[in-house]
């Protein structure tokens, strides 16, 4: 089986999509190896949240089997619970990260020179710092950007992990065409008029730097923090959300594991940062931001909470609030060709960015799966040619959300129970 396998996957991958299953040798850290496994026989959500409970991260979800990264611990542990396990151990070279997409330090020097260009409508502040003491940086474009208006605030959040790089470059897409169309598109300059846009493009640059800073992809997920007691280092930081917190089996209590849900909830530093950002816009007691995406990678996906629980109508879920979402979600996904579906759909995650945001904070938000849609496409490292492509394949969608940051009720006919 693992020839056949391989076979389905060695074409593409020479091409570019690689994946690197171990840290590298001669690391001054103990770490614990990652490797990409195919598991055969998962059918249901329910099997997949049962491989997930092990501490493995779902990579690729398919009819019958999932593809995830796993230690060899946690691969055993999938085993034994009668599933089909097998190790894609892939016969070709790993190449080096591409330098066709931008580092930490390219990041920092886009943005400046950004609000340089363009200093009514954006400003850059630093929110917070890394767990290694990087800036952790907002980036707010609206007119008037220095002023705290009374209108609707749309919050981007992107590369919570690591190894999805595709997603900062959808920030640098997104700083780039609400700036340099300004003025000339009517849309954009109605919505940068009337919308308070905050954009975090790299809230996890630490993992980030560390994936791409070896002579190959490192398949990093976390942060750098390290863990008490343990050799293994990181937090999952879309485990650590303070909503629900390690409750349903939706991530692990091993600090080996790629879904390491950390301590406590917001143990994460970058976590404990970015909440504190999004309470710090409760004024007059209520919530600006009224809609947010968290970017990741990939499979081509628009997911809506909840996420720990298999329920749409449940506690902290109204039947209005689910249809706001779904048809929000739907309307998005018919501009850029993602499938839509309630996060738990394929699986049960618990402490997620997503179920924080509309269980504590009332925000109507989504998570976006950008390209590709499979591993032989390229799965977290696709060939940097794709980046202006698949970024600009979500201009519409995301306006679209923008539309709608005034009252996402409106996309149901709710907006006078909704929005006064």
């Amino acid at each position: 089986m693992v020839a056949s396998v391989l076979r389905r996957f060695l074409v593409p991958l020479a091409a570019g999509a690689l994946f690197l299953s171990a840290l590298p040798s001669g690391s001054a850290i103990a770490e614990p190896s990652y490797d990409l496994y195919e598991v055969r026989g998962a059918t249901t959500a329910q099997d997949r949240t049962e491989i997930t409970a092990t501490g493995a991260a779902i990579d690729q979800v398919g009819d019958d089997s999932v593809l995830v990264t796993a230690t060899p611990d946690d691969a055993e542990a999938i085993g034994d619970l009668g599933y089909d396990v097998e190790v894609l151990d892939l016969p070709v070279p790993f190449a080096g990260p591409d330098s066709g997409y931008t580092t930490y330090g390219e990041l920092l020097g886009v943005i400046d020179q950004m609000v340089a260009d363009n200093p009514r409508i954006a400003a850059k502040s630093v929110i917070g710092r890394s767990h290694q003491g990087r800036d952790l940086v907002a980036v707010k474009i609206s007119d008037n950007v220095r002023v705290d208006e009374n209108e609707p605030e749309v919050l981007f959040v992107h590369a919570q992990h690591a190894r999805e790089h595709l997603t900062v470059e959808m920030a640098v897409y997104l700083m780039r065409l609400l700036t340099d169309e300004y003025g000339s598109d009517p849309r954009i300059t109605r919505l940068v008029d009337n919308r308070e846009i905050w954009i975090l493009p790299n809230v996890n640059p630490d993992g980030s730097e560390y994936d791409m800073a070896g002579s190959s992809w490192r398949n990093w997920r976390k942060n750098r923090q390290p863990n008490a007691g343990s050799s293994a280092v990181g937090t999952d930081l879309n485990r650590n959300w303070d909503y629900r917190w390690g409750c349903c089996g939706g991530s692990s209590s091993n600090p080996s594991s790629s879904t390491y849900r950390g301590s406590a909830p917001e143990s994460a530093t970058e976590v404990r940062v970015i909440a504190d950002f999004v309470r710090s816009r409760v004024v007059g007691g209520e919530q600006q931001i009224t809609t947010a995406i968290d970017f990741h990678t990939y499979s081509e996906l628009i997911l809506w909470p909840f996420g720990h629980t298999y329920s749409d109508v449940t506690t902290g879920m109204t039947r209005a609030e689910y249809d706001t979402h779904a048809a929000l979600g739907r309307h998005m996904a018919a501009a850029n060709g993602y499938t839509p579906q309630q996060s738990s759909d394929l699986y049960i995650t618990d402490g997620s960015i997503n179920d924080w945001l509309w269980g504590d904070q009332r925000i109507v938000n989504f998570t976006y799966e950008m390209y590709p849609r499979s591993a032989a496409r390229g799965g977290f490292y696709p060939p940097s040619s794709v980046i202006a492509r698949e970024t600009a394949r979500n201009r519409e969608a995301v306006l679209r959300l923008l539309d709608y940051a005034d009252c996402p009720y409106r996309i149901i006919g709710r907006q006078a129970a909704y929005c006064g």
